[in-house]
């Protein structure tokens, strides 16, 4: 049991979710795994929140994400359906079978070999005292294919479920349509077995406070989140549902009907996601949702590879373990259903992110003199694919900065030195962030979280940083440190704004101007032509809830 958090149930739908979902539980781990001074104060993220105690057959105990994952035949590679925690239930099914056995052995895939040893302890004894895995090298990241290939964390039993109909690999046998991944959770089959999933983790919880289901918005899987996202509001009313939608990096003109699949699947992924959670954000290191393509966000300090997923997760995942922080506090924590009735209000449910990665802090630098260097959200890296905050109205404001330890929360400026700014004279570092937030955001509804926790970049996380980097993300001037980057400083936001009102009215604009009937594969998959100009009538209603005021001063 949890012992008193609010749990959260973990729901990750498609294979992009599955990189991102494995960068995040990847870091997470490396949370659990930090070395800490035996003066230190209590971690202020309770890991109970998404992860669950329990014990083996054996007796051994264990601590696994409290998760769902849902995949296509093939996208496992080496790992195991049940894991390789509590054993093979083949195997302990066969040993109770009394009777004639016949055994008939798949070819195993074989393990990438750039990273088996990610499973073993091999790794690298540091100046420290510290065992570190080795990381990727850089020009073998591209071999990384699946995201079973890099995840350190064991999985319970009960966690992957395997959709076997559709393949993960090969041109035929593809889950590419919204409709597909719809009559998914219309099977009992499937049905029954998330149900079964879901019934086994939220018995046990103490205290659930609700679900948080990363779900590709690119294909069919976006079709299974709407489906999964009408049960859990259906079954757990009252239940927080944070919904992020996950879209890989940036597309090619050249492949006509994956980009047309790829606007419809997103639109109705929205509309039906965005009905049945508490709150929607779509994640992308992309700049459009539309059909016109355009280049990749950038960050002064990372050096990304945007048509790498292993890439592309691991930024996404980063803003994800800094955004999700309010409902993971040990101390005063901030319920999923809290933060989202914050930013959702007059209808406003689907909202963008967005992150300053890493936050840029020289040495001896407090954070007001960083926020004053800084500017205001415009220098916030957008991460919805909605295009830059530049020109457009905040409603509604959620802020967390991670990563700086209490010296450098306030100036450290002699007495009688005039102040450059406001934030120098507050005497805490959360009166800081509020008051930049004040500054920035007037009158606007906001939240705001400081923390001294970084986020953790171990290795498997690709090495995306500049040279520029200290060991712990600071940036310094002059040579290289040498050391590898192991955390950094993060700033992440989630905010209702009036950006969204263009972003969804040009995807409405982009799905109106499409003939359907030229894609009959999207239609045959159990979507109608009414059902394509109902959704663009839902789209162009969110579009106007983006419109008006309706903010705390309106």
């Amino acid at each position: 049991m949890a012992g008193g958090a609010r749990e959260v149930l973990t729901l990750q739908l498609g294979h992009f979710a599955g990189f991102v979902g494995a960068h995040w539980w990847n870091q997470q781990d490396a949370a659990l795994c930090a070395p800490s001074e035996a003066a230190a104060p209590p971690a202020e993220l309770c890991p109970d929140v998404l992860y669950r105690a329990g014990r083996t057959p054996h007796g051994r105990e264990t601590y696994t994400p409290r998760l769902i994952l849902m995949d296509l035949k093939g996208s496992l590679s080496s790992l195991k359906q049940e894991g390789g925690l509590y054993g093979d239930a083949q195997l302990d099914a066969a040993i109770a079978w009394q009777g004639k056995l016949t055994t008939h052995k798949e070819e195993l895939c074989p393990k990438n070999p750039y990273l088996q040893d990610l499973r073993s302890a091999e790794g690298v004894l540091s100046s420290d005292g510290i065992w570190r895995v080795r990381s990727i090298p850089s020009g073998k990241e591209s071999s990384v294919r699946v995201w079973s290939d890099f995840l350190r964390v064991h999985l319970h039993p009960r966690s992957i479920c395997m959709i076997h109909k559709y393949n993960h690999d090969g041109e035929a046998g593809r889950l590419e349509a919204f409709g597909q991944g719809e009559s998914i959770l219309k099977e009992p089959r499937y049905l029954e077995e998330l149900e079964d999933r879901l019934h086994f983790y939220v018995e046990e919880c103490d205290f659930l406070q609700g679900f948080q289901i990363l779900c590709d918005l690119h294909n069919g899987f976006s079709g299974v989140g709407a489906k999964a996202t009408e049960l859990l509001q259906d079954e757990y009313s009252g239940r927080g549902i944070i919904t992020w939608g996950l879209l890989p990096g940036p597309y090619s003109l050249r492949e006509p009907q994956k980009n047309v699949f790829r606007l419809l699947n997103t639109a109705f992924g929205l509309v039906h996601m965005s009905a049945h959670s508490s709150l929607v954000c779509p994640l992308s290191l992309g700049r459009s949702l539309g059909l016109r393509p355009e280049p990749p966000v950038t960050f002064p300090h990372l050096q990304y590879d945007a048509t790498l997923p292993f890439h592309c997760a691991a930024v996404l995942a980063t803003t994800l373990d800094t955004v999700t922080v309010p409902y993971r506090l040990r101390s005063s924590p901030v319920s999923m259903a809290h933060l989202a009735d914050l930013l959702n209000f007059s209808g406003k449910k689907v909202v963008t992110a967005a992150a300053t990665i890493p936050f840029p802090l020289v040495p001896g630098q407090s954070l007001p003199d960083a926020l004053v260097q800084l500017g205001g959200p415009a220098a916030w890296t957008p991460l919805s694919a909605c295009g830059g905050p530049c020109g457009t109205r905040c409603f509604a404001l959620s802020v967390v900065l991670r990563g700086l330890d209490g010296a450098r929360h306030t100036s450290r400026l002699a007495p009688g030195t005039a102040l450059p700014s406001p934030l120098h004279a507050c005497t805490t570092g959360e009166d800081v962030l509020a008051q930049y937030l004040q500054q920035q955001e007037p009158r606007v509804r906001s939240s705001a979280h400081l923390l001294l926790a970084p986020c953790n970049v171990v290795p498997p996380y690709p090495r995306l940083f500049s040279p520029s980097l200290s060991q712990h993300g600071l940036v310094l001037d002059g040579s290289p440190p040498g050391a590898a980057v192991e955390s950094i400083p993060v700033l992440g936001a989630l905010c209702s704004s009036s950006t969204l009102s263009q972003t969804l009215g040009d995807l409405a604009r982009d799905l109106s101007t499409l003939d359907v009937r030229r894609w009959a594969s999207f239609l045959d998959a159990g979507v109608e032509q009414a059902d394509v100009e109902e959704a663009l009538e839902e789209l162009g209603s969110l579009a106007q809830c983006y419109r008006g005021g309706d903010s705390l001063t309106d």
